[in-house]
């Protein structure tokens, strides 16, 4: 009865505990009297209820997800359309060249029809990847990766021939001779594949070793050795001969004329980066903040940094493209073939690009020369800059276009610009040394000594007290008057460092950030200023002297290449000339 009673007891405690969940949730729903319906909690978060409304609005948000994604995907999809076109007609050589990889290929997959002859058409799957392993951008490419696949499946074809009738003649041997000679093989190409001197021919020894294994390894299992052999070179012959005909034949692109375009490019660049170095530095051009792209050597769209540095830039390149333009017949206006003097112009003019790299650095430096020295020499330097420029720019447009230099010296102004510019520095060289530091009576002494020869000797009565000479004097009261008026005119009383629009050195900080800056530190700080002009300067007048060597290179190449002879242009028009029979001359070929 206990027992009963105690059941009894747990169940209706189970049924009041149950009776008070049910009263809460019914207050919840607001099931009383006056209340509105709440609903349930899968009416609340979106499950299934049994509401139709409800399964209706789910079923819209479902589509219009899908139908936002659907939009995305197809903005994708053209976003990528429009890019691939606008590729495409930045370069039109790029999409024939896809269009002539997609040709070659239909063509060669044309073998697998093919009913006969069985043993060459399964193992057609070889031509397919010679199309597409030697089917390069420029003839030269394709003519060098076809040879070198062409000679290495030939010689490792024989080889494992010879190697397989060896290994049949020793019995219970062969395996273990085709074990040995596969491993000396591998050893042997592959250190002769890391020599300097066989770099070109890299790719060679991979289809060397490549089908030296192949062969091997399947005419065992087949024990046709020979057919292996001659199916594999049948095959890459179709292949090759496929991808040079479709290469050569449609539009073909040659890698002699790309490496022709590049040289004659960078001198354009190069002679950008020169007047925008010498323009912006007499303009007291300042970074606010260096390109982080620039100080660790990157591509930046900076038009003073981007010219000189894709002529730097382009060594690699140039390499490349010289592998490739000897291995292309004469054509066009090519047909001496003198590519390796285009990579000695181009060389010349990237030691031009160094010296122009090294004046964008005066820009960057942390040391500035005050605008005042500047304006001393800003004539006879952007004299320089101009000419210089321009000197680049003729020969660029004369490699471009192929012709020789005039007889006329092309050298001839740059040459006066920069001697005008080495004398304004020899009579103004006070501006680019801090005079206020110089001991005058020990130059003075220094000076004396040499005129009177007395050498080191005379150095043995210098604790003597002498009277100051005339030369003495004068020295000293020059030295003195232009360093003040020097340091005056670059800092006014009446100004402040901060208000200078180009410090000698910005912020004028100290080595020590805890030490307050010193009248020695300031002085030194006045000494480097001054030297940055006379860098900037003699770095312009050391690019002068580099042109030379470009021009040398530019008429090696002229004379090996057999360029045509420049036009000379009439000086004067006569009236003449209008004439008819003048015009008749003239058609026939006959000097008037």
């Amino acid at each position: 009865m206990a027992a009963a009673g105690g059941g009894g007891s747990a169940a209706g405690a189970s049924q009041a505990q149950l009776g008070s969940l049910w009263s809460t949730l019914e207050d919840q729903r607001g099931g009383g009297a006056g209340r509105e319906e709440v609903p349930l909690l899968s009416s609340a978060w979106g499950l299934p209820g049994t509401h139709g409304e409800e399964g209706e609005d789910r079923k819209e948000g479902i589509l219009r997800r899908a139908g936002a994604a659907v939009g995305r995907g197809w903005g994708a999809v053209r976003g990528a359309v429009v890019e691939l076109w606008a590729f495409a007609r930045a370069d039109p050589r790029k999409a024939v060249f896809a269009a002539k990889v997609g040709l070659a290929l239909a063509l060669i997959s044309l073998l697998v029809f093919l009913r006969e002859p069985r043993d060459i058409v399964s193992h057609s799957v070889w031509a397919i990847l010679t199309v597409v392993v030697v089917f390069e951008f420029s003839i030269g490419a394709t003519l060098s990766k076809g040879f070198n696949r062409g000679l290495g499946t030939l010689t490792a074809g024989g080889l494992a021939l010879a190697v397989a009738e060896l290994s049949k003649h020793l019995g219970k041997l062969e395996e273990v001779i085709l074990i040995m000679s596969t491993f000396i093989v591998a050893f042997c190409t592959t250190l002769s594949k890391l020599h300097p001197k066989m770099k070109a021919y890299e790719y060679g020894f991979r289809v060397f070793l490549l089908t030296f294994c192949y062969v091997m390894v399947s005419g065992y299992n087949t024990g046709k050795f020979t057919d292996t052999a001659v199916s594999r070179f049948v095959l890459i012959a179709i292949g090759a001969a496929v991808s040079l005909g479709i290469n050569i034949g449609i539009y073909p692109i040659w890698a002699g004329q790309d490496l022709h375009n590049l040289v004659a490019k960078n001198f354009i660049g190069v002679a950008k980066s020169l007047e925008g170095c010498v323009d912006g530095y007499l303009k007291c051009m300042e970074y606010e903040r260096i390109p982080s792209k620039i100080l660790v050597y990157q591509a930046s769209d900076d038009p003073l940094y981007s010219g000189y540095r894709a002529a730097v830039e382009a060594s690699a390149q140039e390499e490349t493209l010289l592998g490739f333009a000897i291995w292309e017949p004469p054509h066009g206006a090519y047909r001496t073939n003198p590519w390796r003097n285009f990579t000695k112009v181009g060389g010349a003019l990237r030691h031009c690009s160094f010296a122009v790299m090294a004046l964008h650095g005066c820009i960057l430096s942390e040391i500035q020369a005050p605008p005042e020295s500047r304006k001393v020499f800003s004539a006879e330097i952007h004299k320089v800059g101009i000419e210089g420029a321009k000197v680049l720019r003729e020969l660029g447009d004369k490699v471009k276009t192929m012709t020789k230099l005039s007889s006329l010296d092309i050298l001839a102004e740059v040459h006066l610009a920069a001697e005008k510019l080495q004398k304004r520095i020899d009579e103004k060289s006070y501006l680019l040394v801090n005079t206020e530091r110089w001991d005058t009576s020990k130059q003075a002494e220094g000076i004396k000594e040499v005129l009177n020869g007395t050498g080191i000797a005379g150095k043995e009565n210098k604790n003597e007290v002498k009277e100051p000479t005339i030369v003495e004097q004068t020295f000293a009261h020059h030295s003195k008057s232009f360093a003040v008026n020097s340091f005056l005119s670059r800092h006014d009383s009446s100004s402040t460092v901060d208000s200078l629009k180009l410090l000698s050195w910005p912020a004028r900080r100290s080595f020590h950030p805890n030490v307050p800056l010193e009248d020695e530190e300031s002085k030194t700080y006045e000494s480097a200023s001054a030297l940055s002009l006379a860098t900037f300067a003699s770095l312009l007048i050391e690019f002068v002297a580099r042109l030379q060597n470009v021009v040398n290179a530019f008429e090696e190449l002229s004379e090996k290449a057999d360029f045509k002879e420049p036009v000379q242009e009439p000086l004067a028009v006569s009236t003449s000339d209008s004439g008819f029979l003048n015009k008749i001359c003239k058609f026939v070929g006959i000097k008037s």
